[in-house]
């Protein structure tokens, strides 16, 4: 009997006894079981703990990111693979794509997010808080990953997403996570799973899979865990209630399917654009997912003078709702994921209409395309009650599958408030072209909602919808919904680490936070700060600058130059009455020329200005004071880099200007792209080449590829042959879609792989000797390199291609000499 696999405790493993059977959802086929008998659940929740948290923790945000991203990478390339899986679940190509390409997606979000976070493996939140008069006492908030792990219990209906939306989270904040799928979908989920643990991208311990409900999951919590759980919020309210929950204080986020309300603005009627959105959107969230969302709309509330057209417009659209075999281009709707959910559903229908109407949809009779009813299908399903404020059930009972009702309203007041009977929803929205009308509903109804979608004309195209809860956004929302909180970007990844108050003085909470705190001592360099590389600039490094004093010339020509012609700067008869005294330099001006104090004219690391981040001027500096800066580095910021640019990251500078009695008399936080450190390759000088040439010899065989040491030195002629113009009558092979990514791979710090493929082996007789012998071949690759040199000191601006990288300036075929003579010269273990 097939049995869905957990991976726990570094190994794949199966429960020992049988257990829960999932079925094909289309054609009734028996998938596999689940079945948690014989898991050791303390063990594995402490092997999360410790193995894959203590290398998380150890990882900087930017390590984390780069991990997911990875990953996220990894993942799409394999995605269609698990698009076959996801059909047996009843999901179509759509359905599928959330699920799996959503789920992806969330990696790809949550890893963009390293940007805003420090290189270290801690966060800083806020601005720092003076506790003392004398700057001396401060404070700060700081937050580290929790010690524990993350325990995320995930519904049924998506087994990719609901994972991978967690678990992103978990992970950028530096804490392990243990998976529990519902056991139904448990085997799309244990399929990524797979995949992402083949992968070898995450550490050891930083992900488990649990196939199955594991009921002593709670019994050995610890207060340094997280749980989430999304499912029911029946079942989620007596999770909660689990007593080692309650004593170890355990977080615990609940997302609850809620009975989410769409609006129709009373503005929006037929003919309008807004009417024919909310129709689209309608239809959209019933049959997505075969409705089986926990954001889908449950409850429409129109106006009650449009209840008959919505009705009669909604049911023309649900005709052209095909439903069968989800894998065929032509059905639009596949089905519930289990025959057991078919009957719950009816059942929920039932009570639903014992007060409301069902106005369209056949609870019996299905339409199938290439399925028969061994499947669980159900036909969408739409109910009108026309009275909601007498009968609740609508507002309380949820038919979970493509199931809506159709309810009237007089006024906005009364469609907030049936849009609050809900009792907390995930998600509401409105569609209105009235700003008004979407403002007063927002307003009065945010108090019940996690997110409120306004849609109109002028968004529909760029419009997500009303379903799509997004990586950046809070998931969550009040009171049914569960009132928790995931994703949300930041504020998600914080929900996984402990914030913690720091107070001391400056200068320690500097080197705590790593972030410079003003009136910290600082740390005075032997060479302007300007001259380091970024790996070795550190916050709190500074310098004194000498002085300047101001002109009335200085002031006149700023005012020249920059048409500033404020009355303070250009008309010292109209001071009376004002803040100035005397002619007043301005704040701009007082900015240059603090950069023209501090800046380093000489080329060096700091490759540019990358902008200005806050300024402000405390007091006036007249014609005839004197200045003088300390520039100290304030924070630095890795990034990546994409484009034709050698890597770098960001530092802040905290430039403070003073005058000669040392009262300060200006801020501002400049920021600077610098350059990394070049440490992986030699430099390929004429006499680090010759050196590495006369270790050359006929006997030196290569680590990797089939060249011998003859042809390698041949090929390399050729390549300087191609650099000097001489060879040129060739096509570049590289793909155009990717031939810039390519190109600006000349810049970054990264070896070219080995066994790489040269475009031109066969064009080249790359696996033919030349010369008569080594000696020979060596003479005539430095003779080629002469010609390459000399060719680009007669022509600077010389361009030529190159069959990889396309086309090549001076300084790019300098990068591609030392990476292709060092990826050559450690083939044959000349360079170790």
């Amino acid at each position: 009997m097939n049995k869905t696999q957990h991976y726990v405790l570094g190994k794949w493993t199966s429960a020992t006894a049988d257990g829960k059977p999932s079925f094909d959802a289309v054609t009734g086929e028996f998938i596999a079981e689940t079945s948690v008998e014989g898991l050791d659940i303390p063990a594995i929740l402490h092997y999360g703990r410790t193995k894959g948290g203590e290398q998380l923790r150890k990882m900087t945000f930017q390590e984390r990111g780069n991990m997911i991203k990875k990953l996220a990478m990894y993942l799409t390339k394999r995605k269609e693979q698990f698009y076959e899986i996801s059909y047996r679940t009843g999901a179509t190509r759509v359905d599928s794509w959330i699920d799996i390409e959503g789920g992806f997606g969330n990696l790809f979000a949550n890893a963009s997010l390293r940007k805003l976070f420090p290189n270290q493996p801690y966060h800083v939140e806020g601005d720092a808080i003076d506790l003392s008069k004398g700057g001396r006492f401060m404070a700060h908030h700081i937050l580290v990953p929790k010690k524990g792990v993350a325990i995320h219990i995930n519904a049924f209906n998506f087994p990719i997403w609901g994972m991978l939306e967690k678990c992103a989270v978990n992970w950028m904040a530096g804490m392990p996570a243990v998976v529990l799928p519902a056991p139904v979908t448990a085997y799309l989920t244990e399929a990524v799973v797979k995949e992402i643990i083949a992968s070898n991208i995450l550490p050891d311990g930083a992900l488990q899979l649990i196939c199955g409900t594991a009921k002593n999951i709670f019994d050995t919590v610890e207060s340094q865990d997280v749980i989430t759980f999304t499912g029911s919020a029946a079942t989620g309210r007596l999770l909660k209630a689990h007593p080692r929950i309650i004593q170890e204080a355990v977080p615990f986020t609940m997302e609850a399917d809620s009975l989410n309300a769409s609006i129709l603005g009373a503005d929006a009627i037929p003919g309008t654009p807004e009417f024919d959105l909310f129709i689209n959107q309608a239809r959209s969230e019933i049959t997505v997912k075969c409705g089986q969302k926990c954001t889908a709309i449950r409850r429409m509330i129109v106006p009650e003078n449009l209840i008959e057209d919505v009705q009669i417009a909604l049911g023309k659209a649900l005709d052209k709702v095909t439903i069968g075999d989800p894998r065929l281009k032509e059905v639009r709707m596949g089905a519930l994921v289990s025959k057991d959910q078919v009957q719950v559903l009816k059942n929920r229908i039932g009570e639903l209409s014992k007060s409301a109407q069902i106005v369209y949809g056949d609870l019996e009779n299905i339409n199938l395309i290439g399925a028969t009813e061994k499947g669980a299908f159900v036909n969408p399903i739409l109910l009108r009650e026309d009275q909601p404020f007498q009968n609740t059930a609508v507002h309380e009972i949820e038919a979970f599958g493509p199931v809506s009702t159709l309810m009237p309203y007089k006024t906005l007041d009364e469609a907030v408030e049936l849009a609050q009977m809900g009792k907390g929803s995930l998600v509401s929205s409105i569609v209105t072209n009235s700003d008004e009308i979407a403002k007063e509903y927002v307003i009065n109804a945010a108090s019940h909602h996690g997110r409120i979608l306004v849609l109109n004309r002028e968004n529909a195209k760029q419009s997500t919808g009303h379903g799509s809860p997004l990586p950046l956004l809070v998931h969550g929302g009040p009171g049914r919904a569960g009132g928790g909180e995931e994703m949300g970007g930041v504020r998600g990844i914080t929900h996984y680490m402990q914030r913690c108050a720091i107070q001391g003085s400056p200068t320690t909470l500097t080197e705590i936070t790593g972030i410079y705190q003003p009136n910290s001592k600082y740390k005075e360099t032997t060479q302007h700060p300007f001259q380091y590389h970024w790996e070795d600039i550190q916050p709190g490094m500074s310098i004194k600058t000498h002085n300047r004093t101001v002109t009335d010339t200085d002031i006149i020509s700023f005012a020249n130059i920059t048409w500033d012609h404020f009355y303070a700067h250009t008309d010292i008869t109209s001071l009376d009455g004002s803040i100035f005294k005397k002619r007043t330099a301005h704040g701009y001006f007082i900015l240059a020329a603090a950069a023209g104090l501090f800046v380093y004219p000489n080329k060096g690391p700091v490759a540019a200005n990358y902008g200005l981040e806050e300024c402000r001027f405390l007091r006036p500096i007249y014609h005839n004071d004197t200045v003088y800066v300390r520039l100290t580095c304030k924070q630095k910021i890795d990034r990546d880099v994409a484009s034709a640019e050698h890597p770098s990251g960001i530092v802040k500078w905290f430039v403070e200007v003073f005058d000669t009695e040392d009262e300060l008399v200006a801020v501002a936080t400049i920021l600077t792209m610098v350059q990394k450190k070049q440490e992986v390759f030699t430099e390929m000088t004429e006499a680090k080449i010759q050196e590495c040439l006369n270790k050359i010899t006929a006997n030196i065989k290569p680590k990797w590829g089939t060249m011998s040491p003859q042809h390698m030195i041949e090929h390399l002629e050729y390549g300087y042959r191609i650099a000097s113009g001489q060879i040129q009558d060739f096509d570049i092979k590289t793909p155009e879609k990717i031939l810039d990514k390519v190109h600006n791979t000349l810049y970054d710090y990264t070896k070219m792989p080995a066994n790489f493929e040269f475009p031109l082996a066969e064009k080249s007789k790359i696996n033919e000797v030349k010369h008569p012998d080594l000696e020979t071949a060596k003479q005539k690759m430095l003779e080629a390199r002469s010609e390459y040199l000399a060719h680009h000191k007669q022509h600077p601006d010389s361009i030529l291609k190159n069959a990889v990288f396309g086309a090549m300036n001076r300084y790019e075929w300098y990068l591609l000499e030392r990476k292709h003579l060092n990826h050559h010269f450690e083939q044959f273990g000349i360079l170790e």
